[in-house]
């Protein structure tokens, strides 16, 4: 099990410092299928994830939302037929901190293929 999604989220206040790129890098090997991409630029991890049907990726899509709801720390969620895109950054800071990574991996752990 991946130790990231074993930790809690920390409160995050407005000027909280940004991950650095070296950070970034150390903390994605550990979320190997998450993307970094800028979103009108604000940098944010982004991951797809594959469903056989639209109520799998519905239920995923709530389990995700009662993740972040116990977190504190809410992601954007796309559902469609068969997928669910998550993207996870801090919105006070416009940007990537430690706890956006704790939320990949936790959010992995919601995940049944």
């Amino acid at each position: 099990m991946n130790d990231l999604s074993q930790n809690v989220c920390e409160q995050c206040r407005v000027g909280a410092p940004l991950l650095t790129q070296s950070e970034l890098d150390d903390l994605l090997l550990k979320i190997p299928d998450w993307s970094v991409v800028d979103n009108d630029g604000v940098l944010q991890l982004e991951r797809t994830y594959s469903f056989k049907n639209f109520v799998d990726a519905m239920a995923f899509s709530v389990a995700v939302g009662d993740l972040s709801e116990k977190e504190g720390h809410h992601p954007a969620i796309l559902l469609e037929w068969g997928r669910v895109r998550v993207n996870w950054w801090t919105h006070k800071i416009k940007g990537l901190h430690k706890n956006d990574v704790i939320m990949a991996a936790k959010t992995d752990q919601v995940y049944v293929s």
